[in-house]
This record gives structure tokens, sequence and C-alpha cells, in this order.
């Protein structure tokens, strides 16, 4: 029996797929070169969406396993922050990045950091502008208020205003150094939340979001 319980238990840490599965993430799995993100596919106390926590695991894994060259990604967002530092990531990697399913919103932020960006057939990457819901806003004034110095509400009006520009600058500034046309980038921008663009697969490879 001993011979057999050290072959199984060799097998357990040698593979990544198991590791991660102990680890308590399901978000996360290595299919030979293949890294896949699906944050569709969560465990109990996993949150299904793109997290902060997300962008650590992200680079841990990459740096355990050189092997993997692409991204494959399924996801209908979350974070931008997270989002953001993920697609840091992946530029810094030079991965090849992978549409199977849908990838909206902060996905598309990570999608644009592949060196290649395919999309399976019968998938979709979808745009809109980004949201921030009242109730957020009033928590986030709250928590920051005194630190930053805004006495009132007006105050914190005039930074978001601000603030918002600078976002869309970079947001736009990004599209466009990752080789997507400016005219497709700015028509991004105009699309509501509630009305999220689907453009299609021709639409992405003239616009040079899909690249091979």
């Amino acid at each position: 029996m001993r011979p057999c319980l050290f072959a199984i238990l060799i097998c357990a840490f040698a593979s990544p797929v198991l590791a991660l599965e102990m680890d308590g993430t399901s978000k996360f799995q290595i299919d030979d070169t293949t890294l896949i993100y699906d944050t569709e596919i969560t465990i109990e106390g996993d949150e299904a969406e793109i997290t902060n926590t997300d962008v650590d695991r992200l680079l841990k894994l990459l740096r355990g396993n050189p092997q993997i060259t692409q991204l494959e990604l399924n996801s209908s967002g979350g974070s931008v922050f997270a989002g953001n530092e993920m697609a840091r990531i992946v530029i810094d990697f030079e991965l090849d990045t992978l549409v199977s399913g849908e990838c909206s919103s902060s996905c598309v932020t990570i999608f644009l950091g592949g060196t290649s960006r395919r999309m399976l057939l019968g998938s979709k990457i979808g745009f809109h502008q980004r949201q921030w819901p009242a109730d957020a806003m009033e928590s986030y004034y709250t928590r920051w208020s005194d630190d930053s110095g805004w006495n009132t509400p007006f105050d914190f009006a005039s930074w978001v205003y601000e603030d918002t520009q600078s976002e869309m600058h970079t947001e736009l500034m990004y599209l466009i150094e990752r080789g997507v046309d400016p005219v497709f980038a700015i028509k991004t921008k105009g699309v509501l939340n509630a009305d999220e663009w689907f453009p299609s697969r021709l639409e992405l490879t003239r616009a040079g979001v899909l690249r091979e």
C-alpha cells in the first residue's frame, strides 16, 4: 500500500490543477501551456467576477509555471483596478490571449494585453461605459472625504469630474497603444452600461481588437 500512496502524493504535488483546487479557487486552471481564467465558474466563498485578489493569483501562477504562453478568458468583468493590473502582467509575460465564451468590461482590458488575440467561434467581446453606483459613491465619499479634503459633496463632485476625464484619456490611450483603431476606441466609450455592445468578428478584426 505504501508505494501506491507515495505515487498518489507525487502526482498530486506535480499537478498544477490539483494544487489550485487545494488552494480553494476554481477561477484558474492550467491546461498544458494555457492558463484558463473563468470567473463564471466559482466555488463557495469565491466571487464570480474579476477581483483584486486574482491579480496576485495570476502572477503567482505564471511565475510558477513558465510553460504557460496563453491566457484563456471567460468573464463578464469586475474590478477595474484588477483588470488593469492583470493586463499589465499579461503584457509583461508576453502572453497570447483567447476568448472562450464571453469577455466583457474589464475582461477586455486583460484580453487586449495579449500579443496574439483570438476568439473561439461562438464567443463574444462586449464594450460599455464604466459605472459607479450612487451608494458606492456615497461610501467612497464618506471614507475618503477627510483625507482628500472634500468639505462638501460638491468638492467631491468636482474631483470626480476631473478624475473621470483622466480615466477616459488613460483608457483611450491604452486601446490605441494596443493597436485598436482610434475611431473604434472612441465608439466604445459612447455605449451606455445598460446597452452593452458586442461587435461582430469582422468588426473586431478590422478594428484591431482581434489580432493573430
